[in-house]
């Protein structure tokens, strides 16, 4: 029977995660990078169909535990802090698994003036810190989807999107959202495909910008200026070249707000003090998440979550 009171990490890992934080901080610390702290618990949270926040309740006020520190980070920005990481915990709610973990460890950063490929660099950097030689390889969201189901995600009509999510799911996909039908497609069908070491994908499709930019790219088709990172198949980071219009962000409060009414979500409010910090001014900036956890676990080649955190919500 499993000592639910012991940690799911062995004291050795215990060691080399506290050695990898203390690296993490370096790191930013060589680059003067300032450490933010900032709070876990807060009025308001994100309004995104897939991500559902913690709500807890502080006296008879209705709060939220983090999905991130992003909309807080960016309030400093638009404060004039300049380049900012943090390194603390994040909470999301039904996500528990091989990899993902309620409450988790994330480092977060933003550079400012940077764009998306630039941080995708220091991205490298960093990883090759902890991996020496590590390979890498960068391509876009177009390229891998020709390149494993021959098919362009940008141009693709939605009705074979669902009948491709329909074949690799189940009959239940057949009425989803291109950017759940996306989502489902590259997480089953090419994520197991990549290369082992670091991969980035850049130039995602812009219905799934979240807090991006849009643009076009150079063959005319609209992306969104985000890019993610996978080491040795695992999503390790998600980044974005920030969007900095308040206007179009509360449209896309909006837009999410609908889609979650028409799934039967609860509703959440768009963050005002975000919006308003935007329309103050965000500097043009670059960021992205990166989970500890899983940078853990491809350092420990541990097949568990719970192996390389000291208590996992299984023995909490």
């Amino acid at each position: 029977m499993l000592k639910q009171w012991q940690p799911g990490a062995s004291l050795a890992i215990l060691r080399q995660r506290s050695r990898v934080l203390a690296q993490l901080r370096d790191f930013f610390q060589q680059r003067q990078v300032m450490e933010v702290d900032v709070p876990l618990l807060s009025r308001a949270t994100v309004t995104d169909l897939n991500i559902d926040s913690i709500q807890v309740l502080n006296a008879s006020d209705a709060a939220y535990l983090q999905t991130s520190p992003e909309y807080f980070m960016k309030r400093l920005l638009a404060s004039g802090s300049g380049d900012i990481y943090s390194l603390g915990k994040a909470f999301r709610s039904a996500e528990s698994g091989r990899r993902h973990n309620p409450e988790f460890t994330l480092l977060e950063w933003y550079r400012c003036g940077w764009d998306e490929h630039r941080l995708m660099d220091e991205v490298v950097e960093l990883v090759a810190t902890l991996v020496p030689g590590i390979a890498v390889r960068r391509c876009s969201y177009a390229d891998v989807f020709i390149q494993h189901l021959q098919v362009d995600p940008h141009l693709v009509g939605l009705a074979e999107l669902q009948r491709l999510a329909v074949s690799a799911s189940s009959q239940a996909w057949a009425k989803e959202t291109r950017g759940n039908c996306l989502d489902l497609l590259f997480s089953v069908l090419i994520e197991p495909q990549l290369e082992e070491g670091l991969v980035l994908v850049y130039d995602y499709p812009a219905c799934q910008a979240a807090l991006a930019k849009c643009a076009e790219d150079s063959l005319g088709r609209q992306i969104s200026r985000r890019f993610e990172a996978f080491l040795n198949r695992v999503e390790l980071a998600n980044g974005y070249c920030e969007l900095t219009d308040a206007a179009e962000q509360a449209g896309r409060f909006a837009e999410d707000q609908r889609l979650r009414q028409q799934s039967g979500k609860a509703a959440v409010a768009a963050d005002q003090h975000l919006l308003a910090a935007m329309e103050a001014g965000l500097p043009e900036s670059a960021g992205v998440a990166m989970c500890v956890d899983r940078l853990m676990m491809q350092l420990q080649g541990a097949d568990s979550i719970d192996q390389v955190m000291p208590f996992s919500w299984t023995r909490c």
